[in-house]
Order: C-alpha cells, then structure tokens, then sequence
C-alpha cells in the first residue's frame, strides 16, 4: 500500500525503470511508511507483469509465492525481535527465520540485525536465483547493525549480484557506516504537509487524530500509538503532569514505575525510552508557549500548559528541555529505572515552580 502522501515518490520511483539503482536508502522519520513503500517496490521489481501505475499484479506466480511469503528471491533481513513482534500480531507464535529467529538457550531475540543474518544472505545470493534475474533484498531497519554487521554488509553493495536489488529502510542514518550511505542513492522522506494528509484525515479515527501531534505530524506513527492505547496512556500522563507539586514528585515517581511495568504498558510497548520522548516533548512545548511560540506537540493541553509556563522562567524552561534530552538519551540503559524517574521529576517541578523572568 502507498499512502496518498507517498504518491509523489512511488511514482519517480517506477519511472526509473531498469534506471533503478542497486541499492536504494529510504530515509525519514518513523510513521511515514517507508517499510511499506520498501515492500511494494520490492512486489514491482519481482513481478513478472506489473500494473500501469507500478504496482505488482497479485496474480503472476512470483506474486502468489510473495503473498504466501515463500519468495525464494526475496530476502527480508530485520532484527530477531521485530520478526518475532511480527509474528506474534500474526497469531504465528514465535518469529521467523527471516531474522535467525529467539536465539538459543531460551535468551531473548535479539534487536540487532547480526552478522550471521549478512552471512546467510551472502550465501543464499551466491546461487541463481530462482525466478528470472531479479533478486530483491530489504532491510529494515538498517540502523539495526553493528559495525561487523555493516562491514560485512558492505562487501555486497560495492561487489552486488547480477539482478540483485537492496532496499534499506533507516529512521537514524546518521548510526550507519558513511561508506554504507555512500554505496546508497539516497531517498529523504520528510512529515507530510497538511494538504497531503487531508484525505487520510477524512478516514482516520478521531483517536487516531487526537494522537497526530504526539506522533510528530506522522500519521502511521499516530494509528499505531492508538492502537497500543495511546490515548488513555496519553490522558494520565497529562493528568499526572498538570497537577504535580514539588512535595508529590518522589510518590509519582514510584506510580509510574509501577506503571511502566504494568501489563498495559508493556502491552503497549510504553517504557521509560517512550515515556522520555513524551516528557521531552512535553517541555519542549512548555519552552515554546513560555517563549509566545506555538504549542506543537500537545495542542488539546493548551490552557494546562500556558498556566505552567506562567510560574516557569525562560531560563528555566530552556535548561528543563536540555536536562531532558540528556535522559532521554541514557533511557535504554538506566542503572536505576526509579532513581531515573525520579531525578526526571524533581527536574522538572523545580522548573515549573520557578519565578518568571
């Protein structure tokens, strides 16, 4: 599928034709649908009759293997976890073997994309390929590789197989190798501009709507927020925000502890990386309102957040953001998940309960 917002790309991409490069780097931020314009892409170039818009026909034989996901020239390489992720929506269990599958010994599945992956790849693209020339490669994301993994990535790119095309698919290219991007012809996806999202908005749940700012303006980022609850995660954290006081940040920061290790958290995939996002963003708009900007990623909070930019200081607004980012950036790896929640409350009320200035 090729959202309406896509369209522009998906068609300078099929008028290339046999001019395609040999690999191909999607770039942009999540939720935009680059892993989706990825795959229909890969559909095209293994189809034996594509149709007049660039889509493959669903019908011809590589097609039928594609659909039933038994393509032996189309190879998918992703991180264990996520093939796993994939699986479980699917109601399939474990993960596939697209990604290696859990690893052994019971350990859980990895999140990186590991060297075996690139081997195994090598090795299935040194024979013919079954189907015609054409062999296909989409991996996704790439940010997911290691250096060792890159390296070995490498080698195929600047030596590729005849008729062999590689699709990767990255929100974070600045993790990725420099000769990796440079192998690449690159292809930068930004948010889409409010004109290109009017017909999805016409479709989209109000819920769905509600959570567009949060999402950063991306619409997929937005649908699967909503779908994970996105909404009732959303009316507590406001909730606990718009009425928290100096004396009461050390008691919240032990409910939301409990919270990010609740069952409808961890269903949602909610921990303290997301919950950071959300606080950095949170400041940034009090930051912004305090300074008579705009209210960016929380419009429907508003009123809550001008009244807190009242009692809250430029000088302190700026060093809140700045404070957040820095654990933000540590919020995979934290030695302490209470100790973190609660240095990132007692930063933040100390804040709010400046002197204006």
């Amino acid at each position: 599928m090729i959202h309406s917002w896509l369209q522009p790309t998906w068609i300078r991409l099929v008028e290339l034709g046999d001019r395609l490069p040999h690999a191909l780097l999607l770039v942009g931020p999540p939720g935009l649908g680059k892993r989706e314009l990825a795959d229909a892409l890969a559909a095209r170039l293994l189809c034996d009759s594509p149709a007049d818009d660039g889509h493959a026909c669903g019908r011809c034989e590589p097609c039928v293997w594609r659909l039933a996901d038994n393509h032996p020239d189309l190879h998918r390489v992703v991180p264990a976890a996520a093939a796993e992720a994939a699986a479980a929506e699917r109601g399939e269990g474990e993960g596939g073997d697209a990604a290696g599958g859990r690893e052994g010994g019971g350990k859980a599945a990895s999140a990186q994309i590991v060297i075996e992956q690139i081997r195994d790849l090598q090795a299935a693209l040194s024979v013919t390929g079954h189907h015609g020339a054409r062999r296909v490669v989409v991996l996704d994301p790439a940010e997911a590789m290691n250096p060792f993994t890159a390296n070995a990535l490498l080698k195929l790119l600047e030596e590729p197989p005849a008729g062999c095309a590689f699709l990767l698919v990255s929100s974070a290219p600045r993790r990725l190798l420099p000769t990796i991007r440079s192998r690449c012809q690159q292809w930068l996806f930004a948010r889409p501009e409010e004109q290109a999202l009017a017909h999805w908005k016409t479709r989209a749940d109000p819920d769905v709507l509600a959570l567009l700012a949060l999402g950063g303006g991306m619409p997929l980022a937005a649908e699967r927020l909503a779908r994970a609850g996105g909404g009732a995660l959303l009316a507590r954290f406001v909730r606990d925000l718009a009425g928290l006081q100096a004396s009461d940040a050390l008691k919240l920061a032990a409910q939301w502890e409990s919270w990010l290790k609740s069952r409808e958290a961890l269903a949602a995939g909610f921990g303290l990386p997301e919950l950071c996002d959300w606080m950095q963003r949170w400041v940034s708009d009090l930051a912004s309102v305090r300074l008579g900007g705009r209210v960016r990623f929380f419009p429907a909070q508003q009123a809550v957040l001008s009244t807190l930019a009242s009692r809250c200081s430029v000088a302190a607004a700026s060093a809140c953001y700045n404070e957040m980012a820095q654990i933000r950036r540590v919020s995979r790896h934290p030695l302490s998940l209470r100790l973190v929640l609660e240095d990132l409350l007692m930063r933040y009320v100390r804040a709010t309960a400046g002197v204006r200035g």
